[in-house]
């Protein structure tokens, strides 16, 4: 069977053979694909430092395989947790399949390594840009301005610097967001 240079079957046409097959996993693709945006976001930040009023609050599953953190943030947080890259961190290095940074929390620094693939938030309040991501999975989720809004809202999980000196999230919302469904057949 050859397309656009034979011809094909009614039936071939009806219900092509790799029709049945899911060969190209587009979902894991255009996961890989968005993630690829964050890791290069903060190897442009590794790199350069953060420009203007640019940065991130990252939100990953603690309990994610390859996820290295200290016993006692586990404990604070045991399940997910939301880290802002603004002012004070240290050491960031964005590898292809995680990153590494260093931050301050109540005055105890903590070197952090998080896998891509336990990402389920990124923001960038300053440009109203985030990605939001299905937990456990390599499918992003159907983010909506009101979801990613609450991500850059929410409060770090621990403030990066004595509380004196711990910055505020920005009110205003998230207005670019990315979701796979405005694609999708219904």
């Amino acid at each position: 069977m050859l397309f656009g240079v034979g011809f094909v079957s009614l039936e071939e046409w009806k219900n092509p053979p790799f029709m049945s097959q899911n060969t190209l996993d587009y979902e894991r693709l255009v996961d890989g694909a968005l993630k690829g945006v964050v890791r290069d976001a903060l190897a442009l930040a590794a790199r350069r430092g953060l420009p203007g009023a640019h940065h991130f609050y990252v939100t990953f599953k603690t309990t994610h395989p390859g996820v290295e953190i200290s016993e006692a943030l586990h404990g604070r947080y045991p399940d997910e947790m939301t880290i802002v890259l603004q002012h004070q961190f240290w050491g960031l290095e964005a590898n292809e399949d995680a990153f590494e940074v260093t931050l301050s929390f109540f005055g105890v620094s903590e070197r952090l390594k998080v896998p891509y693939a336990a990402l389920t938030a990124f923001v960038d309040p300053s440009v109203k840009f985030g990605l939001q991501f299905r937990a456990g999975s390599t499918a992003p989720v159907a983010a909506q301005a009101t979801s990613a809004s609450k991500a850059a809202e929410a409060k770090p999980a621990e403030p990066k610097a004595p509380p004196a000196a711990a910055e505020a999230a920005p009110a205003e919302p998230v207005d670019k967001i990315v979701s796979l469904d405005s694609f999708r057949k219904k």
